[in-house]
């Protein structure tokens, strides 16, 4: 029977923990492999912390790796917890040897895309949480940090929540935070640490509190190994901003601006505060662009041409700004904005749809991103711990 425990035991290993997306057997999850005589496998596993959200799913998916392999007759799968000094080991081997530090420097191979506006109202995290998507779509590992620490949106865009508004609680190891995952993309924000029941609640902060967040966010959450981190950034030249510029001073700048002469005034000035923070500008998304209607006419409620006019401004001798998309006016962006479905992803056929797939594209080609050896390539759904 000491081959088919090998097998067992191997088949069991190789089960992927949904939420730190990793082999069990990588992580000292998998206690004890046994085979009895009559060909019932027992295994033994032990979850990170006591209520592990993801319990069920580990548990079933062990059951059903020990049951594929030929010659197992049945499989018991008996869960545990890690005691604190292996759960203090794990913590250390994911942490590596960092230090505290925010592991997206240079070197990690991650691009990092702060998505700015300097003007709220302009659709910033619509964009954000849309392209988040259609990367991870293409095959990208992906993370997304919603910085917009007073006007948080992204958990619902993305269907982080549920119908009373609730967003869920990420899972920790000690002090290490493991962000929910919704359409492939690892996401967090700080609507997921308000009072439960009391998500709608203001969050009234100011300079010391802004920084430490936008530092735990981008040192204490495990996002694993990424191809591409996008922020998406607060209205406004702010703390957040000249904290995020201090913390990651190679990343660059997605400006986003409606076609209107008012936001495209802002939405330069938060440009240039990213270059002064040693950042570097990397295009200009417009949102809210003229609509094509029925009759040949075109709807331009925000007027035309802002974007352009955003590149122009933002662009000098031997920095040249592009202009990487322009988003059309869309009720079907709306909609599914507001049912936590992203329009790449539910109405990949419409307008806005097609416009924010190509600026994904582009983006990916801009920055260099790669996709992982082994990635999956997304279906159109996948809300926490992915598809």
């Amino acid at each position: 029977m000491t081959d088919l425990r090998d097998d067992v035991a191997a088949a069991v290993g190789a089960v992927i923990d949904p939420e730190l997306r990793r082999p069990l057997s990588t992580m000292d999850m998998v206690r004890s492999v046994s085979v009895d005589s009559d060909g019932t496998a027992r295994i033994d596993i032990l979850l990170t912390v006591v209520g592990c959200p993801m319990s069920d799913r580990i548990t079933a998916d062990v059951h059903a790796a020990a049951s594929g392999v030929p010659g197992v007759r049945d499989a018991v799968v008996t869960v545990g917890v890690m005691s604190p000094d292996e759960r203090a080991a794990l913590v250390e081997r994911l942490r590596g040897r960092r230090g505290g530090r925010s592991p997206f420097g240079p070197g990690s191979g991650t691009r990092v895309i702060a998505v700015t506006s300097g003007k709220g109202g302009v659709g910033k995290s619509t964009v954000t949480a849309n392209i988040a998507v259609a990367l991870a779509r293409a095959g990208l590992s992906v993370g997304l940090v919603d910085l917009d620490v007073h006007g948080f949106s992204i958990p619902g865009i993305l269907g982080l929540t549920d119908a009373d508004g609730r967003v869920p609680r990420p899972t920790r190891i000690d002090d290490l935070i493991l962000p929910p995952v919704a359409y492939g993309v690892k996401t967090i924000s700080i609507g997921m640490f308000l009072p439960e029941g009391d998500e709608r609640q203001a969050v009234a902060w100011r300079g010391p509190l802004l920084h430490r967040t936008v530092q735990q966010f981008l040192t204490d959450v495990h996002f694993g190994r990424l191809d591409v981190l996008l922020l998406d950034m607060p209205p406004g030249t702010g703390d957040v901003a000249i904290t995020a510029g201090q913390l990651l001073p190679g990343a660059g700048v997605l400006v986003v601006t409606t076609p209107q002469g008012a936001a495209v005034d802002v939405a330069v000035r938060s440009g240039v505060v990213a270059r002064q923070t040693g950042q570097r500008v990397i295009g200009v998304v417009e949102n809210m662009a003229p609509l094509p209607l029925p009759d040949g006419t075109m709807l331009d409620l925000f007027g035309a041409g802002g974007g352009a006019l955003a590149a122009t401004a933002l662009s000098s001798p031997g920095d040249e700004v592009p202009l990487l998309g322009s988003i059309p006016l869309s009720p079907a962006l709306r909609a599914c904005g507001d049912a936590g479905t992203p329009v790449v992803s539910a109405r990949p056929d419409d307008p806005a749809g097609i416009a924010l797939t190509a600026l994904a594209d582009r983006l990916t080609h801009l920055v260099g991103a790669r996709r992982r050896a082994g990635a999956v390539n997304l279906g159109s759904t996948g809300r926490r711990g992915g598809p």
